[in-house]
C-alpha cells in the first residue's frame, strides 16, 4: 500500500504526459507482475487514427512481443483496424480478456469520458480479482490525472495545446536534442540528423471575417483550421493556438528543405479546404530553425519576423531562413523580458496591413 500511494504521489508530480505514461507502467508492472506489459494511445484525426505505443522503461528494444503480433506494430503506428481486440476495448470501455498461455487483458483508458488508448498486459494465468480492482483503480486514475492535463494545457475552442504547454514542449524538445547524441536521432548512415524548426501560423484578414460573418462563424473559422492543420501535420509535430488567429507549430524534420515542404502542404491544405459561408481561407507561415541555445522567446521572435515578411510578400505564403538570410533579417539584436507572439513592431513591414 506504501509502494502505491508513493507512486500516485509522484505520477501526480508529473507534467510531462511521457513521463506519466512510462510511471503508469512501472506501477502496473509492479502490481500485476506480467510478462508483457505497452501502452497503447489513439492518434490522429478522425479519419486517419493510428497506435502510438509505449513501453514500460525496462523493456529492452530486443525484448519479445506477443505471439501473433509483430514489433512493427509497436514501433511504427499501424492503423486502429489492425487490432480488432484493442478496438473492441476501447468501444465498449470494458476490460477485455483472453484465456492462454498466455493469458490477454485489455484495460481502457478514459479521459473525460472518451476511450483514448488501452493498457495491454499478457500473464501466466488470468488476472486475479484483487489483480484486477487495483490495476482498473490506477488506470482510472491516469484518467483522470490526465484529464486535468489536458484541462490545464488544451485551448477550450479547437482542443490544441496552448501557450503554457508550448514553453514546457519548447524546452523539453531543445534540452532532450542537447543532451542526446545525434547518432541516436540519424537514420541510415549518410542521412542528416533531425532538428527542431518553429513555425508561427497566421490566418490573412481574419478580423474581416469576424466583422463580415460574426465571431460565431469566426470561432467555427479557428475550429475547421485547427483540424485541417492537423491532418496535415504529422503524430509527433507539435501544434499550438496562442489565441485569436495565431498557431505555433514546432515541426521535427530533418533539415530545411523538409520542414518547408510540410509548412508548404499545410498552407495548400488550408487554401483548398471551403468553408462553409466564409468560402477560402488563407495563412501566412513563418518558420526559424530552433537552436541548441535558444529560449522559446528567441526562437518565437525570429518565427515572427519570418511572419511579417510572409505578410509583406503578399500573404498566403511561407517565409524561413533560405529567405531571411538575403533580407538580412534572420538575425537583430537581443530584447529583454518575453516577446508576443506575432507583435506588431517598427520593422520593414510597417507600412503593411498585417491582419
Amino acid at each position: 500500500m506504501t509502494f502505491l500511494i508513493d507512486q500516485l504521489a509522484d505520477l501526480t508530480s508529473y507534467r510531462d504526459r511521457e513521463q506519466a505514461d512510462a510511471l503508469l507502467l512501472d506501477m502496473l508492472a509492479k502490481v500485476l507482475q506480467p510478462q508483457f506489459l505497452a501502452l497503447h494511445h489513439c492518434v490522429g484525426e478522425a479519419h486517419n487514427l493510428r497506435w502510438r505505443t509505449t513501453l514500460p522503461r525496462s523493456e529492452a528494444p530486443a525484448s519479445p512481443v506477443p505471439e501473433g503480433t509483430s514489433r512493427v506494430d509497436y514501433e511504427h503506428r499501424p492503423a486502429l483496424a489492425r487490432h480488432p481486440e484493442w478496438v473492441e476495448c476501447l468501444r465498449d470501455l470494458r476490460i477485455v480478456e483472453r484465456e492462454g498461455p498466455p493469458t490477454l487483458a485489455l484495460m481502457p483508458i478514459v479521459v473525460n469520458s472518451l476511450a483514448v488508448g488501452v493498457v495491454e498486459v499478457h500473464g501466466a494465468n488470468t488476472l486475479t480479482e484483487e489483480g484486477r480492482r487495483a490495476a482498473q483503480s490506477i488506470v482510472r486514475l491516469y484518467g483522470n490525472y490526465r484529464a486535468l492535463l489536458d484541462y490545464g494545457e488544451r485551448d477550450p475552442l479547437t482542443g490544441l495545446f496552448n501557450r503554457k504547454k508550448f514553453n514546457d514542449s519548447f524546452m523539453h524538445a531543445v534540452v532532450q536534442r542537447a543532451i542526446t547524441p545525434s547518432e541516436q536521432f540519424a537514420g541510415q548512415a549518410g542521412e542528416p540528423t533531425p532538428q527542431y524548426f518553429l513555425a508561427a501560423v497566421d490566418l490573412d484578414h481574419f478580423r474581416q471575417i469576424n466583422d463580415s460573418f460574426g465571431y460565431f462563424i469566426g470561432d467555427e473559422v479557428l475550429l475547421l483550421t485547427a483540424r485541417v492543420m492537423r491532418t496535415v501535420l504529422r503524430f509527433d509535430d507539435r501544434l499550438f493556438r496562442f489565441g485569436g488567429e495565431e498557431f505555433a507549430v514546432l515541426l521535427d524534420a530533418a533539415d530545411e528543405k523538409e520542414a518547408l515542404a510540410v509548412l508548404e502542404d499545410l498552407r495548400e491544405q488550408v487554401a483548398r479546404h471551403k468553408f462553409p459561408q466564409v468560402g477560402h481561407v488563407m495563412v501566412s507561415i513563418g518558420f526559424t530553425a530552433v537552436r541548441p541555445s535558444d529560449l522559446p522567446t528567441s526562437a518565437i521572435e525570429r518565427a515572427d519576423r519570418a511572419l511579417h515578411l510572409a505578410k509583406a510578400k503578399g500573404r498566403n505564403c511561407v517565409v524561413g531562413p533560405a529567405t531571411m538570410v538575403p533580407a538580412g533579417l534572420l538575425e537583430s539584436a537581443s530584447r529583454g523580458g518575453s516577446v508576443d507572439l506575432f507583435e506588431e513592431s517598427a520593422s520593414a513591414t510597417s507600412d503593411v496591413e498585417l491582419f
